[in-house]
């Protein structure tokens, strides 16, 4: 998609987000957000309104970059496993422009006061670990430190992405925020790859979350893709052609309940356990295993050294390697049932020998447990479809595969038990993290 630059004047912007502003804004908006593409212009347009009220100016830029579904290979990435993820068409938006100082400004929707952040100081903070002024700061420092420029900018954002959702808010912001940077000082120069690799820098190491790169890959790249972490300098990105619309099939979240705030421990024992597994055998991670039977010939030293919850993590991780590649091939020629059937034996596998559905020390807290016993009953009675715990798991999300016809009595059921609003419809969006103004893209 390409755009003219824009006048810096309001009026000027909000002609260019207008149906027949000249621009082929529906076209644009039906690229993002498919079937809610209605209300995009007006969205675009307070979101410009906010800033000037907030910083007195126009905004230079408007940013769009996506949240993500996980399809394929459930925490496989930090071990350097293969993956399959899409973007979606949920999105943060920002409205940006340059400061002209050292300083980023970043107001958010939701939180009452701003993220302020002084780019003359990019070493990591205690005090600011797991808030968006760390994931600021971080990828400001590892812009810097590959040889970009930074430089302060004001940005006003709007997330359709709730926190928790396990669609990747946390990605999406971050890629956001390393967008603006690529745009507003490195003519987009920045490759997108290398723009993810920055974000989870930020994520690991400023943040203090032992994220994969999945997530941010998802949101930077755009569209259904499978990703291999063989070499994770350089990871293999193969872009998936699909048919699950023409086969009549929607992707749906279930929220469940629970929150991520107090759970980084249980997602960091995920890797550490496979690291240890991989250790107790010689190798840095679980990627280097040859396959299942080598665990299977040293289980008497491992039960001494790792444990047996970290074996069956291990053993989750070699038989999901096997079955990402499956999904793709079952994806692109066509055979939707053989592909739904690997995504249930992935939950399987993830519920049983990964175990990520709930806390270990919270067992009253079974939501995500009760969410996938309820979808593989309605799933039975529908005769087609798939379910899987979704992203890291414990709480938050599942993620269901049904027919387009069965999905308003599903609505029903999931709602009676988990609220109203506890299923989302998802739609896969074909373009990642989006730059619309000046040195638009």
């Amino acid at each position: 998609m390409s755009s003219p630059q824009r006048p810096p004047d309001s009026s000027a912007w909000e002609e260019f987000f207008s149906p027949g502003g000249g621009t082929d804004v529906e076209d644009r908006w039906k690229d993002l957000y498919g079937q809610d593409a209605a209300g995009a212009a007006g969205r675009y347009n307070a979101i410009g309104r906010r800033y000037v009220d907030l910083f007195g100016e126009s905004p230079s830029i408007f940013v769009s970059t996506p949240g993500r579904v996980e399809i394929g290979g459930n925490h496989t990435d930090h071990n350097n496993g293969p993956v399959i993820a899409a973007a979606i068409t949920l999105d943060s938006v920002a409205a940006a422009r340059k400061s002209g100082d050292r300083t980023v400004t970043l107001s958010s929707a939701g939180y009452a006061s701003a993220f302020s952040v002084s780019l003359d100081n990019l070493h990591p903070r205690p005090e600011e670990r797991g808030t968006t002024s760390a994931l600021i700061r971080g990828i400001a420092a590892r812009c810097a430190e590959a040889g970009y420029v930074i430089g302060g900018f004001h940005a006003y954002v709007e997330s359709q992405i709730a926190p928790g959702s396990g669609l990747s808010s946390s990605a999406s912001i971050e890629v956001l925020v390393g967008t603006i940077l690529n745009a507003l000082f490195n003519s987009n120069r920045i490759p997108l790859e290398e723009l993810a690799a920055i974000c989870q820098y930020a994520e690991n190491t400023y943040f203090g979350k032992p994220c994969g790169l999945m997530d941010q890959l998802a949101c930077a790249m755009g569209g259904m893709v499978a990703i291999d972490f063989g070499n994770p300098l350089k990871p293999a990105i193969h872009r998936i052609a699909h048919s699950l619309e023409t086969a009549g099939l929607r992707l749906a979240v279930v929220h469940a309940g629970g929150s991520h705030a107090d759970l980084t421990g249980e997602y960091a024992a995920i890797p550490a356990e496979m690291k240890a597994v991989a250790a107790a055998l010689g190798y840095k991670t679980c990627r280097d295993i040859s396959g299942e039977a080598e665990i299977m010939d040293a289980l008497p030293l491992l039960r001494a050294k790792t444990g047996d919850r970290a074996i069956l993590r291990a053993l989750h991780f070699v038989r999901e390697c096997q079955r990402v590649p499956r999904q793709v091939r079952s994806l692109e020629e066509g055979r939707i049932d053989e592909f739904l059937s690997h995504v249930n034996a992935s939950g399987r596998s993830s519920a049983m020998w990964l175990q990520n559905s709930y806390p270990g020390s919270m067992p009253r807290e079974q939501g995500i447990t009760l969410a996938l016993a309820l979808t593989e009953g309605y799933i039975e009675a529908a005769g087609r479809g798939a379910c899987r715990v979704h992203g890291g798991g414990f709480a938050g999300t599942i993620l269901a595969i049904l027919p387009s016809d069965a999905i308003d009595g599903y609505r029903g059921m999931i709602g009676h038990v988990f609220g109203e609003n506890s299923l989302a419809l998802l739609d896969i969006r074909s373009v990642g993290t989006l730059v619309l103004g000046e040195n638009g893209m």
